[in-house]
């Protein structure tokens, strides 16, 4: 199976709130860097972010994917809704990183759209 249809079947489980689901698809050690904001070192990190930012499963969608070895890139629109109910939309560049395929960095370009 495509790296990127692993990341594309592993999103559907993000967008049905399943981030049990979605975190088996990721290394123990994965890391996230979101450009700019944060950085998440392993598993439990990423679990504790969606679980603060995720509060209801995001709305996205993929507008490109390009893989090449190792790396997916996606890019897309995200709407998360946030603490206030209201939710806020981005423009996002995802770079993935595989490790035996399963997800081990993201380096996460997010732009919010005002």
């Amino acid at each position: 199976m495509s790296k990127a249809t692993l990341l594309h079947e592993a999103n559907e489980w993000v967008k049905k709130g399943d981030y049990e689901r979605f975190l088996t698809s990721c290394t123990e050690d994965t890391e996230w860097v979101f450009v700019g904001d944060q950085v998440l070192s392993g598993k439990q990190a990423v679990r504790e972010y969606m679980k603060e930012f995720y509060r209801e499963p995001p709305v996205f969608t993929v507008d490109t994917t390009i893989e090449e070895g190792n790396f997916v890139t996606v890019t897309g629109e995200i709407r998360l809704k946030g603490i206030d109910g209201n939710y806020s939309h981005y423009d996002y560049c995802d770079i993935w990183r595989f490790e035996n395929d399963k997800m081990a960095a993201l380096k996460a370009f997010v732009i919010e759209k005002k």
